[in-house]
């Protein structure tokens, strides 16, 4: 395999950092009144784009962040967004209405465990029956 040259190699460190070409190929070291076609050029090189993969990996693997602790942190996020609180009026005292703590961030946490696990995919699809959704608008008296 072709070696890079030490500017190439500090052009791919400042790539990883900022994922800015045009600021990568400046940091790097590069002396060109037009960067962006420097970094294009670099980003376009197979040799360089492998070296960004292989220290993308080790960073990655270097975490040592295992899958089981990620669904674990997702699933308590979920749990933790999505439990029902008391409202408070004014003068802090319960009104008998409960509202979730966070919905953004707990669908945001079930949106990325589904990811995580796959549920998106089209072979999982067989394995489910579609959910349908009734509101009070959709029902009519005879299904009441």
């Amino acid at each position: 395999m072709k070696e890079l040259t030490q500017q190439q190699k500090r052009f791919v460190t400042e790539y990883i950092k900022s994922l800015d070409g045009e600021l990568s190929a400046k940091n790097a070291g590069y002396k060109s009144k037009d960067l962006k076609t420097v970094a294009n050029n670099l980003l376009s090189n197979n040799f360089v784009i492998n070296e960004i993969k292989e220290q993308l990996k080790s960073q990655i693997s270097s975490l040592r962040v295992h899958k089981g602790y990620v669904i674990q942190k997702l699933l308590q996020i979920a749990e933790f967004s999505l439990e029902e609180e008391e409202i408070l009026d004014k003068e802090g005292n319960f009104t008998g209405k409960k509202k979730l703590r966070d919905t953004s961030a707990g669908l945001k946490a079930l949106e990325s465990l589904c990811k995580y696990l796959g549920f998106n995919s089209d072979n999982s699809q067989d394995d489910y029956k579609q959910a349908k959704i009734i509101t009070i608008s959709n029902l009519d008296d005879d299904k009441i």
